[in-house]
């Protein structure tokens, strides 16, 4: 029989919704619960627990308490074993490496983490590349390639080498950036090590790249063409994250918020550094449209990063209303793989998986497969 370590970090994730771009601090996660956010790791562990409960009879669990696994376990269907002890509302990186330090001395065959870099990192830090390991996606921006593209895509792996299916492994980046300087605007990723993941290049995640160099030629043709579709009516733009959004507003002479979500009417600036309830506010009775830009080297559109464009906000603003801008520079570098969206909603995922336009300069066009 297979053992499997499930560890949840709970906060993983939990300053998103908000804004507030990580969950690296006690002040940070205080003031995230202060304006009503709500962890995400719970419920994608559970997505993906239960593409693994056909296996339920093969598989023995080994988890740890409470919030940190057995909950999640128990909500997928699975009778784990639960192991080791946790301070309940109050867990700390160092239960996440203990308990990792547990499940390899317990002999599992993989574990499975939900979380973000952080959670990575204490993972790494713990047991190296002693035992195989796989990341459920939850933390808000996710440079490290040791996570699935989604929940879903997680469990699949991990059910597919448990079954033997999948037996090679590869050495994938743990990548972390200072939180307070990403919060300033600044984005400083650091290498910390390898941790070894099954081999699965269709639902396994590339680690963030800084992209080809694009030209300022482009990122103003691509600026110019936005500007010129915005109609003076009562629209609201919602302008996503991004060096390639940053230029739009930077045409319009508006200030902006490099790794946050501003809102523009008129073309003039309405409201900076928006939390998910802000846009939610806005769009309820107002026509808008989402600028959105790609992630270099990994694609995503939606759920890195920019996760106050939540579905219930794309949900409202509909389908038709996404602009997705990008160099040709950024598509050619994700050599055919598409466009990427783990929104947190599966059947949102679904009706966004299509051909898509991506604007590329002014008047300049391509059509790209987005996928989950």
């Amino acid at each position: 029989m297979k053992k499997l370590g499930v560890i949840v970090n709970p906060i993983a994730g939990l300053g998103g919704r908000v804004g507030l771009k990580g969950s690296d601090s006690l002040d940070i996660i205080n003031k995230a619960r202060q304006m009503g956010a709500r962890p995400e790791s719970p419920r994608r562990t559970v997505e993906a627990l239960k593409l693994i409960l056909k296996q339920k009879n093969q598989t023995q669990v080994i988890t740890y308490p409470a919030e940190m696994g057995e909950e999640e376990c128990l909500a997928a269907g699975f009778e784990p074993e639960v192991i080791g002890s946790i301070i309940s509302g109050g867990t700390t990186p160092e239960d996440t490496q203990t308990a990792a330090r547990e499940m390899a001395c317990a002999g599992v065959s993989l574990i499975l983490f939900a979380g973000g870099d952080g959670t990575a990192r204490n993972i790494y830090d713990a047991i190296g590349d002693k035992v195989p390991v796989l990341g459920i996606p939850a933390g808000v921006k996710i440079h490290s390639a040791v996570y699935a593209v989604t929940p879903r895509n997680a469990g699949e792996v991990a059910a597919m080498f448990l079954q033997g299916r999948l037996k090679k492994l590869r050495e994938a980046e743990v990548m972390d950036i200072d939180e307070q300087a990403f919060r300033e605007g600044v984005v400083s990723a650091r290498l910390y090590g390898y941790l070894r993941v099954p081999e699965e290049s269709r639902y396994i995640q590339h680690a963030k790249s800084r992209g080809a160099l694009s030209g300022e030629e482009t990122l103003q043709g691509i600026a110019a063409d936005v500007i010129a579709g915005m109609k003076e009516d009562d629209s609201y733009y919602i302008i996503g994250p991004g060096t390639t959004t940053r230029a739009v507003m930077e045409r319009l002479g508006l200030k902006n918020t490099l790794l946050g979500v501003d809102v523009v009417r008129r073309r003039a600036l309405v409201a900076s550094d928006v939390s998910e309830n802000q846009l939610l506010d806005i769009v309820k009775d107002h026509q808008a449209k989402i600028i959105v830009t790609v992630i270099g080297g990994q694609g995503y559109l939606f759920g890195r990063g920019n996760q106050q464009i939540s579905p219930r906000v794309i949900q409202q603003v509909g389908k038709k209303n996404i602009v997705i801008i990008a160099t040709k520079e950024k598509l050619i570098s994700l050599s055919g793989r598409p466009l990427l969206v783990d929104t947190g909603d599966e059947e949102l995922n679904k009706q966004l998986s299509s051909y898509m336009r991506v604007t590329t300069g002014f008047k300049d066009y391509v059509m790209y497969r987005v996928g989950y």
